[in-house]
């Protein structure tokens, strides 16, 4: 990995479902060691770039590399935290045998894991606060819970890259919290972060960049220079006085989270 490369680049990405585009000629680049923040109206596209980036959706056209090389020379690398709505949680594991799943890719599929993997495992486990939960089943976890053991699963992999789609979707506030302390923390290691997210509350205080998107690309970059009204507005339209009316009505929410 070159120190002056970027973490990702995507060039012209085209992504349609079923002759419906679903992303248009997006294009960016992204420098190392950044908390990105993926936002838009619903539809937008947000879920797809990151399926096309991690290469699960095939595009209609484009190019996307990792530290200049493409996903496969890298895919050790790249690590994932899926919609909880897409797992299926009632697969008969503890949450330390998903937690362990994080190291198949380096162990690959016919290796056991060794002591060390185990430990690391634990490791991740408590820093997430969920250590007390190892031998759980995963069907009883709570959504909060859930989101943890996914979270540990891909610090496990000890990735430079990590996806998060939607990661605050249905947990609590001490959940969430926990996450943003953590994925900060993967930023001041200079791992990428990047991060579905809903809550236009909370993107300032969150990300370093955001990836603003509404089919095109309508604006990328630090978010003090593009999280501006007028990039809202080219976003989400006329919806956007409601979430306008909300960032006025939260600010009780937002100091509770600027400890973070």
């Amino acid at each position: 990995m070159e120190e002056n490369s970027n973490a990702l680049e995507i060039h012209h990405l085209t992504v349609n479902y079923d002759k419906t585009p679903v992303l248009w000629d997006i294009s960016l680049f992204i420098p190392l060691g950044k908390l990105i923040g993926i936002i838009g109206p619903n539809g937008a596209g947000k879920s797809t770039l990151i399926k096309a980036a991690l290469g699960l959706v095939k595009p209609l056209s484009g190019k996307i590399l990792y530290f200049d090389q493409h996903l496969n020379s890298v895919r050790k690398k790249v690590a994932y935290v899926p919609q909880r709505e897409s797992v299926d949680w009632e697969f008969p594991v503890t949450v330390r045998d998903l937690v362990i799943m994080g190291r198949y890719g380096r162990l690959g599929l016919f290796k056991r894991p060794r002591e060390a993997d185990w430990a690391a495992a634990d490791r991740y486990l408590e820093m997430v606060g969920m250590k007390e939960y190892a031998h759980r089943q995963i069907s009883q976890l709570s959504g909060g819970q859930q989101q943890r053991a996914f979270l540990a699963r891909a610090l496990l992999q000890e990735a430079d890259v990590y996806f998060l789609d939607e990661p605050f979707s249905g947990v609590d506030l001490a959940t969430e919290k926990i996450i943003m302390q953590l994925l900060k923390q993967l930023r001041d290691q200079g791992k990428t972060v990047f991060v579905v997210h809903h809550d236009l509350n909370t993107v300032e205080t969150y990300f370093d960049w955001i990836i603003l998107l509404n089919m095109r690309l309508i604006a990328y970059g630090p978010t003090d220079k593009n999280f501006t009204t007028q990039n809202l507005i080219a976003a989400y339209g006329k919806s956007f006085a409601l979430f306008d009316e909300a960032l006025k009505l939260s600010q009780q929410k937002q100091a509770g989270l600027q400890a973070c």
